[in-house]
């Protein structure tokens, strides 16, 4: 690839909350350019989305579930690019995180990219996290590079926040100054509530808070909570998924065993709230507002409870973005800088020691 001519890739997201395949196409030239074109969001079967699931937490690539598993991610992706129908020059294919523990050297993002390339007839770059990993970075977020570049083109009042709200909550906070990006988890974002309501009621989540909004929060949950470890550590940091551990039904929800499920929603949801207004102790200075990307947004019991602790909270649709859609062209934007040979994370995001390219190719033939 060449510096400076725009390229056209496809990105792929199938994030914690395993709502489905998201796929985007985009046109950029791995820097300031990014033209949105095109975007489908596939959801999985629940008898697919239930084996993914039983794979969270295992590090084992080698195991039955897992490799099952892999099998599904894999098709799902493959059937979603031969859905969008559109050639590109690359495919940024991030897989699906079934296991991410940083201090430990370990992430695993499940996912068979070199059959990708093969069925698809495009090059592939997949496997964005490990180099950050093993150069001693968290590995995640990975979508603030990307979220800088569109929200220094949106004509936005800096600093203002990127509030990305997946299974896990995350931000990227960005300045005036080109440098100025700081990004890292800030707590737990749909997956706890996601998994306690189907857990209670065999519903996938909580449509628009509902469940949540007829509820009460309970202080000596939060309290213990917010003690967690994580919220005292200095940024860049960032989570698993399941460190609440909610998804395997363990500590957490024995705490809550006679709690009610609006009790229990509405409590989960403010721990939600309560992570990513903790994230303000971290900005350096306070972000004029926040735009939200991502599932948590159509929450408008969260987004609610968002604005009054934090007054300017906003949809990032209302840029003219699609809220679905941006982790998904994120890695589409990553594919190329990685072609290029370009960062994908910075010391600021992951707290790798120096700018980090990443990715690894697999070739069409």
């Amino acid at each position: 690839m060449t510096k400076n001519k725009v390229h056209t890739a496809i990105g792929l997201m199938s994030g914690t909350s395993l709502d489905g395949v998201d796929c985007a196409l985009i046109e950029t030239d791995g820097f300031s350019h990014v033209k949105p074109l095109d975007f489908l969001s596939v959801p999985y079967e629940p008898q697919d989305r239930d084996i993914i699931r039983a794979a969270f937490g295992i590090s084992d690539r080698g195991a039955d579930i897992v490799t099952r598993a892999e099998e599904i991610v894999t098709r799902e992706h493959i059937k979603v690019i031969k859905k969008l129908g559109h050639r590109a020059d690359v495919i940024g294919f991030h897989g699906q995180t079934i296991f991410h523990a940083p201090k430990e050297g370990v992430t695993l993002q499940i996912g068979n990219a070199a059959r990708m390339a093969q069925e698809c007839g495009i090059d592939v770059v997949a496997d964005f996290r490990i180099d950050d990993v093993k150069a001693g970075g968290e590995g995640a977020p990975l979508a603030p590079l990307y979220h800088a570049a569109r929200i220094r083109g949106a004509g936005v009042k800096l600093p203002c926040v990127v509030l990305n709200i997946g299974g896990v909550a995350n931000v990227t906070w960005i300045g005036p100054a080109d440098d100025e990006i700081l990004a890292f988890d800030c707590g737990p974002g749909n997956a706890l509530m996601d998994d306690w309501v189907l857990s209670r009621t065999g519903k996938r989540y909580d449509e628009d808070g509902k469940i949540a909004a007829r509820g009460l929060p309970i202080e000596k949950f939060l309290n213990e909570w917010m003690a967690h470890d994580y919220f005292k550590r200095i940024p860049p940091k960032s989570l698993d998924r399941d460190e609440w551990d909610i998804a395997a039904m363990g500590r957490l929800a024995a705490d809550m065993e006679q709690v009610g499920v609006e009790d229990g929603a509405a409590t989960l949801l403010e721990f939600t709230v309560r992570g990513i207004v903790k994230s303000l102790d971290h900005f350096l200075v306070k972000p004029e507002s926040f735009y939200v990307c991502g599932g948590g947004r159509h929450n408008k019991a969260l987004m609610e409870a968002l604005r009054l602790q934090l007054g300017s909270v906003r949809s990032v649709d209302e840029l003219g973005w699609n809220g679905d859609a941006t982790e998904a062209e994120c890695f589409a934007y990553l594919a190329v800088r990685s072609m290029l040979g370009e960062p994908i994370s910075l010391p600021s995001t992951t707290g790798v020691p120096a700018a980090q390219t990443g990715g690894v190719l697999f070739k069409k033939d």
